[in-house]
């Protein structure tokens, strides 16, 4: 018996099996029979938006303000909320914008929409509803940021 790196108990070839994936235990194919007697087992798809329950937008209070970074090619801070939905769900939703006015237990509005970048943020606060003002001054893409239109002289 040959021994492995540094006296480790592990020779090599059980190094090499391991490697290769043949000391696991592989999972059999079901015979004909088998799947006669038993069928095969769906795969449980899982909700995306239990959080929600179906509705397209739900009511909610922050407990904290928090600002997350986002994932690998992107960096900077995004303004995120920890909201506690009416039916005492927790999720994390993110402000769209530059900047906003919202604090601790302020109550906001969400919808749906997840950013990419972001994990685990999958709903976004609604502008301009409840405790959460507009952006005043913007000129393009007014509707989802809560800003009214500009008065013309």
């Amino acid at each position: 018996m040959e021994k492995g790196c540094f006296g480790s108990g592990v020779t090599t070839s059980d190094r090499a099996k391991r490697n290769r994936g043949e000391g696991q235990k592989s999972r059999a194919m079901p015979t004909l029979n088998q799947l006669i007697r038993h069928g095969r087992e769906e795969k449980r798809r899982t909700d995306r938006t239990r959080a929600s329950d179906q509705c397209p937008q739900k009511q909610g209070v922050r407990p904290r303000v928090p600002t997350r970074t986002p994932k690998k090619p992107n960096s900077a801070p995004r303004k995120i909320a920890k909201v506690r939905l009416s039916n005492r769900h927790d999720i994390f939703a993110h402000i769209p914008g530059e900047g906003h006015n919202s604090q601790e237990h302020s109550i906001v509005l969400i919808r749906g929409g997840r950013v990419k970048d972001s994990p685990g943020v999958k709903s976004h606060c609604i502008r301009g509803v409840k405790d959460l003002l507009g952006i005043p001054d913007r000129r393009k893409g007014r509707s989802k940021y809560g800003a009214e239109k500009p008065k013309s002289i």
